[in-house]
């Protein structure tokens, strides 16, 4: 568990730390007949196996309303080195009876593991360290050709996600790199509701996008990329 002490010398408070500088994601499509154990698994096992390691800071399921996989669980990492800790290794290397039976490598269907280091913003800013994981989420999974990724990654950082920012619902944005598994970009909105990007003030903006006429040329999403999802664990009241 990360602390954190924020606010002015005189009004110092304990935040324990929620969000790190890596995200592990792993999406996956599952058929019917495994739906209620891939659940129970996950819920009532798996999550929080995982939340006991160091390095874990949170995490989340989420479902597809749009795009896909259906599936996706998200963690947050403290950083990539969190995967990499004896716990977690031995954890991997010793599978429970419930997880060998889930086998996501054969019952799942477009199964996605992805690793990924942050690089927007450059670093958390310290008041929104102790947030939860979002109601709703947007993930765009990108993969930009060597010779405009300067100028992608410029656009994106000084005019589209500013830009975002300032439509309401949109909590954060936040930009990675894949250290494992792909494609080599990820783009997380973090939405107060899965409505968000369906409001004409979202239309309106990505309207007004110029993100190709910048760079100068396109770039290719994943099967299923962007995808908006709701998050079902922990549940929401609304």
């Amino acid at each position: 568990m990360l602390l954190s002490k924020i606010g002015s010398p005189e009004e110092k408070q304990v935040v324990v730390e929620k969000k790190g500088t890596a995200l592990l994601m792993v999406f996956v499509d599952i058929d019917s007949e495994h739906d209620a154990d891939f659940n129970a698994w996950y819920n009532d096992e798996h999550i929080g196996d995982l939340l006991k390691f160091p390095g874990f800071l949170n995490a989340a399921r989420y479902q597809a309303l749009k795009g896909g996989p259906r599936y996706l669980a998200m963690y947050e990492l403290e950083s990539v080195g969190a995967l990499q800790s004896e716990e977690y290794l031995d954890f991997r290397r010793n599978p429970s009876e419930w997880t060998q039976r889930i086998a996501l490598s054969t019952k799942g269907r477009n199964l996605s593991r992805i690793v990924c280091t942050q690089i927007y913003p450059k670093e958390n800013d310290s008041h929104v360290l102790g947030r939860g994981m979002a109601p709703a989420i947007q993930v765009g999974r990108m993969e930009v050709p060597a010779e405009i990724e300067a100028k992608y990654n410029e656009y994106y950082d000084n005019v589209r996600t500013p830009a975002n920012l300032e439509l309401s619902g949109c909590i954060a944005v936040r930009r990675y790199h894949a250290v494992e598994g792909g494609p080599k970009y990820t783009t997380v909105y973090e939405f107060e509701h899965e409505t968000v990007p369906e409001s004409q003030a979202w239309r309106t903006r990505s309207a007004q996008d110029g993100m190709h006429d910048y760079i100068g040329g396109t770039y290719g999403h994943a099967p299923g990329s962007p995808g908006v999802y709701r998050r079902i664990f922990p549940s929401r009241t609304f």
